[in-house]
């Protein structure tokens, strides 16, 4: 690919991002700017999932970009498509994990699975000890997740 491919490609892949942080400030200020601290709490688990899924769509159109930029059978069309795979594969695992810890009767959960990681989120003042436990045990048996790579903190938001 030549240098002046490579130039066009970076930068429009920067308007692109500057374009997507204007409209993500726009919208954002087009709600209520009076916001309490309860309402915010309430919100944890919609904003947090929102946040997360506005840096995927940032992430999955970088990733578009590179394999429209290159052919096949280059190594950077087959990382990005790796990528693009995992991604999608995270998603599926978070989704799935978030469902089993509400089927275990919280009222919400938010998951995100890292390289070596997992962090829950839990709608919960308090967690007990049978309450990790159950968490753990889910998350090794689905995830093949070990004690020393997971995270859970719970945050109370009142539903």
């Amino acid at each position: 690919m030549s240098n002046t491919k490579k130039i066009v490609l970076m930068s429009t892949l920067v308007l692109l991002l500057a374009v997507t942080a204007i409209f993500n400030f726009v919208l954002a200020g087009t709600g209520s700017t009076t916001t309490a601290s309860a309402n915010v709490k309430s919100n944890y688990f919609t904003s947090y999932r929102t946040e997360r899924s506005t840096k995927r769509s940032e992430e999955f159109v970088q990733l578009d970009s590179v394999i429209a930029a290159y052919t096949v059978d280059t190594n950077e069309y087959a990382a990005a498509v790796a990528r693009k795979q995992e991604l999608v594969e995270v998603m599926e695992d978070e989704l799935v994990m978030e469902s089993i810890i509400k089927a275990m009767g919280f009222t919400d959960a938010a998951v995100s699975i890292g390289a070596d990681s997992v962090n829950v989120f839990i709608n919960s003042n308090e967690l007990t000890g049978e309450m990790v436990t159950k968490i753990f045990y889910a998350l090794e048996v689905e995830q093949k997740v070990r004690d020393g790579n997971i995270i859970i903190m719970p945050v109370y938001a009142e539903s």
